[in-house]
């Protein structure tokens, strides 16, 4: 169980599993999408599918022990702002994956987990590099939403980043030593 000076080794370990794979996929992701390297789409997908596994035991265990005791360094609108970017690096972390299912599942594209397939892929008989889609609009939302959460995932994560820094550096309260899995004085 999370105390004010010390969180339990549930917490860090899914904290620093789920940020990690996130940042990695998200990292992953542009570059494939940039440099077009599309062999790392199975890779990419196998990895998001076992990190919503991941996150979904975070929220279940962050929902059930609630979020830690907030640290005294900071003022009641940085508080809120922290607040606020917690949530959304939930709900982020939940879109992120379900959205890429949705552009890759609906597209036909299929969705596999290191060759396990979950959702069968789609391919025209005449060009079986070409995917028929289950239901395009459904496949063109989550591309959209995948690309453009995405972003926002990266802002979110470099405003927490920053807000820890900022706590280690400015404040000398504790917070990242306890992100970091050692106690604090309350």
């Amino acid at each position: 169980m999370d105390t004010p000076q010390q969180l339990s080794r549930s917490s860090l370990l899914l904290h620093w599993l789920v940020a990690i794979g996130m940042i990695g996929l998200t990292a992953v992701g542009l570059y494939m999408s940039r440099a077009e390297q599309w062999f790392l789409y199975p890779i990419h997908k196998s990895f998001g599918v076992l990190v919503l596994g991941l996150v979904l035991v975070r929220v279940v265990w962050r929902l059930r022990n609630g979020w830690p005791a907030q640290v005294a360094g900071g003022t009641a609108w940085e508080h809120r702002l922290a607040h606020a970017a917690h949530w959304l690096l939930i709900v982020l972390t939940l879109a992120m994956p379900i959205s890429g299912m949705m552009h890759s599942g609906a597209g036909g594209h299929g969705i596999a987990v290191f060759g396990l397939q979950l959702v069968p892929s789609q391919h025209k008989p005449e060009a079986p590099g070409e995917a028929i889609p289950f239901n395009a609009s459904v496949a063109e939302w989550g591309e959209a939403l995948h690309e453009w959460l995405g972003y926002l995932l990266i802002l979110t994560v470099t405003l927490h980043v920053a807000g820890a820094l900022k706590h280690h550096w400015v404040y000398k309260d504790g917070v990242l030593r306890r992100m970091l899995g050692q106690r604090i004085k309350a």
